[in-house]
């Protein structure tokens, strides 16, 4: 499925370009906004590499992965990053990731972005089950995904490794009739 194209009231999520690069390294070179996330804030290069990788992601056949920009419709803005990757170990299953511009935090944008990502995955890709972890004191991501509809299934220990230590995820599903029940409840 290429090109990716869905909107909520707010945002839009569209394939990557090479014009994002900047935009992005906004996000994955921030401190605050990986402090969260499995990883270390990246150069500019290894963001330019990421958005090069995915970009050439989208064209494989089949498509596992869909990384996809998240932008502010009013501004026009690439407000975050979201990804949904296919598990060749899961009949119609994949996880899920977001990152979102910290400037951009606390106006809802969180659960749009999540809204948006589990219906591509469910209305368009035919999956079955979605994940996606989180670090266990990001809050604001556990009130995010729960409002999304996703439920709390368990803690992967020590799956981590960062800042020198290991650290806990903890793991949000939903099925996809769970979220049809959501769509017509």
């Amino acid at each position: 499925m290429y090109p990716v194209k869905r909107s909520s009231q707010r945002l839009d999520l569209r394939e990557l370009s090479v014009e994002d690069v900047d935009a992005v390294f906004a996000i994955y070179g921030s401190g605050e906004a990986t402090a969260h996330l499995s990883f270390e804030p990246r150069s500019h290069a290894e963001v330019s590499t990421i958005v090069a990788r995915s970009m050439a992601s989208a064209a494989v056949t089949p498509r596992t992965e869909y990384a996809l920009a998240v932008i502010e419709r009013d501004s026009t803005e690439l407000i975050g990053f979201g990804r949904i990757a296919t598990d060749p170990h899961q009949q119609r299953g994949a996880t899920f990731g977001f990152a979102l511009r910290p400037d951009t935090w606390g106006a809802g944008y969180g659960l749009e972005t999540v809204r948006l990502l589990l219906a591509l995955g469910f209305e368009e890709l035919d999956l079955h089950r979605i994940w996606g972890a989180r670090s266990p004191i990001n809050e604001a991501s556990a009130k995010t995904m729960t409002a999304a509809g996703m439920i709390e299934e368990g803690t992967i220990r020590e799956h981590i490794y960062k800042g020198g230590q290991w650290r806990d995820s903890v793991v949000h599903a939903i099925l996809d009739h769970e979220w049809r029940d959501l769509q017509t409840g």
